[in-house]
């Protein structure tokens, strides 16, 4: 399995027991949603391996309490520690209406109410506080923000969103 096929889901945080479990501190506001997994793929040493879970559970509402198959003791439990969880794309859920995921509107078309058409979305950059729309414009990449407030309308069908942004935000990349 590929990081690019699968999803971020969180992080070992902490051992839980001297038995091998540890805390999963999730990236989700739905952690009640990851509850009944059998397995899920742990970065370790730069590899995507797979890890069957024995129990899990939620431990103070935005923390994964789990048991793996075969990581019987602390020291197990501390090799694991910090390393990042994924699962397969196909395992997120579906989202209603005109939400959307990331990697969902990669390659949808972004039109401005005012400007009209300004390209392609080629990425979303998340590494910062603010979200930001990459959008390709005849060769220019324009920075729009993931903004409640400036999307207007998402049409999955037509892989389009439509914008409203501030006047001027689009010209100063052109």
């Amino acid at each position: 399995m590929l990081k690019k096929e699968c999803f971020y889901l969180g992080k070992i945080v902490s051992k839980f027991s001297f038995k091998g479990e540890v805390l999963i501190k999730l990236d989700t506001d739905e952690p009640e949603a990851y509850t009944k997994m059998e397995s899920v793929f742990v970065d370790y040493n730069d590899n995507l391996v797979p890890f069957f879970i024995e129990r899990i559970s939620l431990h103070k509402s935005d923390l994964l309490r789990i048991k793996f198959e075969d990581v019987e003791t602390e020291a197990d439990a501390d090799d694991l520690m910090r390393c990042d969880i994924y699962l397969p794309l196909d395992q997120l859920p579906e989202l209603e209406g005109e939400k959307f995921y990331f990697h969902e509107i990669i390659g949808f078309t972004a039109e401005d109410v005012n400007f009209g058409k300004i390209g392609t979305i080629t990425g979303v950059n998340d590494s910062s506080y603010q979200a930001l729309f990459e959008i390709d414009h005849n060769g220019n990449e324009i920075l729009i923000p993931v903004n409640d407030d400036f999307i207007k309308k998402v049409d999955k069908k037509n892989k389009t969103i439509l914008l409203d942004t501030p006047p001027g935000l689009i010209e100063i990349y052109l």
